[in-house]
């Protein structure tokens, strides 16, 4: 991504010198002299004004490789929160015609599926605070409470409603095709628990049983008894599932989660901690630590949850040297809105 490279080839291409280009731009010509010599760059809000000087595109000027665009645009969506509409549908269109020119690429529609769903986040979040708002102003106002609860995420209890039907279909056909594929097997059994059936789900979960041999199916043996109201053989499946995988850290973090599905949270935070000292360095997730900090604060220990949250922004430093981003800033915000209930 050599700019000034770039520049220099525009503008030969165009016919132009350094000092017909630096008046229109209002700089120097020595500006223009040391962008085109690598001594410096040029400052990022002149970036729109060179691109319509030589009437091409801001990434032009850095002439990006596909698969450096590619990687840009994953840590876009990766580090931040919010971004311009307009400039999500220009690496949109970008990911299109790519996919088009690439057919066998499934890559490149996960990266638009993640962009999608990057949007529908924001629509969301934006969702939530009107109809908070439409709360405040009309208590009581039906629709608005359902426009809230959908921006959550919540279901409506019926059986009938917000059901998975064409989810589900879709993995029992896909692992017909594919039945190796352990996750998509844990994706289908998550449905159909959230749907409630839990028939299938026990079915399921002993096909996957003949392909995996690891904690997962005792994990999901278990959440099957508990979304059935078994907790006692929940607890005793889990409890088993560690004595026998002691050295997976995942095996003790989906300990922690049934204890905390089952409102045990001491023993949970106890789970939790055991998963992070078996991770392996660098550290896994920080996973552990995010389930900590809601613990902590469900028993009223808000100096622990503030705690638990600045042990994620030291383990994405320490182990990941992330400084920065969503990632960092979503634990900054947690960390603030819990100062505020001191």
């Amino acid at each position: 991504m050599e700019i000034g490279n770039q520049i220099r080839s525009l503008r030969a291409q165009r016919g132009v010198t350094q000092e017909t280009m630096a008046a229109a731009l209002g700089v120097l010509p020595q500006t223009v002299s040391k962008w085109e010599t690598g001594v410096t760059a040029p400052d990022i809000q002149l970036l729109p004004a060179i691109s319509a000087y030589f009437g091409v595109t801001i990434d032009a000027l850095f002439a990006l490789t596909d698969q450096q665009r590619v990687e840009r645009i994953r840590n876009m969506l990766w580090d931040n929160r919010d971004m311009e509409e307009a400039v999500l549908d220009r690496e949109a269109q970008f990911l299109q015609d790519k996919a088009r020119r690439e057919p066998e690429n499934g890559g490149v529609w996960t990266i638009l599926a993640q962009m999608e769903n990057f949007k529908a986040r924001a629509h969301r979040r934006q969702a939530e605070i009107y109809a908070r708002e439409a709360l405040t102003r009309t208590p009581g106002d039906r629709d608005a409470h359902a426009e809230l609860a959908e921006a959550a995420g919540l279901q409506c209890p019926d059986w009938y409603a917000g059901t998975h039907w064409a989810y589900i279909d879709w993995y029992k056909d896909y692992i017909g095709r594919h039945p190796d594929d352990w996750r998509a097997h844990l994706w289908l059994m998550d449905a159909l628990l959230q749907d409630r059936r839990y028939v299938e789900a026990e079915a399921w979960c002993e096909r996957f049983a003949k392909i995996d041999h690891t904690f997962r199916v005792p994990d999901y043996r278990a959440r099957i008894a508990l979304a059935k109201g078994d907790r006692e053989r929940a607890g005793a499946i889990w409890e088993q599932m560690v004595r026998d995988f002691p050295e997976e850290w995942m095996a003790w973090a989906s300990l922690g989660d049934g204890m905390a599905f089952e409102g045990k949270y001491a023993r949970a935070l106890e789970c939790y901690r055991e998963a992070r000292r078996r991770q392996s360095h660098p550290k896994a997730l920080v996973d552990p630590l995010t389930a900590m900090a809601q613990l902590y604060e469900l028993m009223g220990d808000i100096p622990a949850a503030i705690e638990s949250n600045r042990e994620q922004i030291a383990a994405l430093r320490d182990d990941w040297n992330i400084t920065c981003g969503e990632e960092v800033d979503a634990v900054e915000r947690e960390i603030e809105r819990l100062k505020a209930k001191l």
